[in-house]
């Protein structure tokens, strides 16, 4: 069964193709009005795009919130994201965007071990407990990060919170799309990277968070976690895969609650 159709979401969201040049120019907008609260293009790794940028509240941090984009581990970069740091911001949350590597130039077990080194990196700069935040793909990404192998205990000691919106948790089914030309991933690969099938985790809250609207298969990836770790669920209604994200921006919202708890 090809199931490319079901893990497809533009095709199928009302002016898909208006959302990346707004939230590019949201995100510029953003970071030129944080002036020197903004630290851009932070090295946490050798290749150029393994950087992260780096927003400050204006008191001193009460923890540090890693936002990792989504993108189908295929395309995006932090540019496009700095203003979704505007509600954990106003809670007093340093928040920090990192690039990193796509697919198929590098492995989806690559880009683990990225974020994994961009968490770490960024930890040494903002003290206090950290949370994670990550969409699609970035959700997939945070919920990895709960894998004992990835962090190293003294950062893994500072995780709170795990919030994964809209997440790939059990890649098994994208062995059947067309874009694993890109994952090149295999049945082994596919389960090594599957937060559904991590058993030994770090200790962190998690609430796997997803759009009313969105696909049936997104849906199904949100349960699925949540069953497989016994973590909060949320569906949020009336939200697609586009806009499911736009919570973060308000300080008040639930999501951001979640992530500053």
């Amino acid at each position: 069964m090809d199931l490319t159709e079901a893990y497809t979401n533009g095709a199928f969201i009302k002016g898909a193709d208006d959302f990346p040049p707004r939230w590019s120019a949201q995100a510029e907008g953003f970071r030129s009005s944080l002036g020197d609260r903004a630290t851009l293009d932070i090295a946490y790794g050798p290749s150029e795009r393994n950087r992260f940028d780096l927003f400050l509240p204006e008191e001193k941090p009460k923890g540090l919130l890693v936002f990792v984009h989504g993108g189908y581990w295929r395309a995006f970069d932090k540019s496009f994201w700095s203003h979704l740091a505007a509600g954990p911001l106003a809670r007093g949350w340093a928040v920090a965007i990192p690039s990193y590597d796509l697919c198929p130039q590098v492995s989806i077990a690559e880009i683990s071990r990225q974020i994994a080194a961009s968490v770490t990196r960024s930890a040494a700069e903002v003290e206090g407990p950290i949370s994670l935040a990550g969409h699609s793909a970035g959700g997939h990404l945070v919920a990895r990060m709960l894998d004992k192998s990835l962090l190293a205990p003294e950062v893994a000691a500072r995780l709170r919170n795990v919030l994964s919106i809209s997440p790939v948790s059990d890649l098994r089914p994208l062995l059947q799309t067309s874009m694993n030309e890109d994952f090149k991933l295999d049945q082994a690969s596919a389960e090594a990277e599957s937060p559904v099938l991590m058993h030994d985790r770090h200790d962190a809250a998690v609430t796997a968070w997803v759009g009313s609207d969105e696909r049936s298969a997104f849906l199904d990836q949100a349960r699925w976690l949540a069953e497989a770790w016994g973590c909060a669920h949320v569906v949020d209604p009336d939200k697609h895969h586009f806009d499911v994200i736009d919570a973060l921006c308000d300080a008040n919202s639930e999501m951001v609650a979640v992530v500053t708890k």
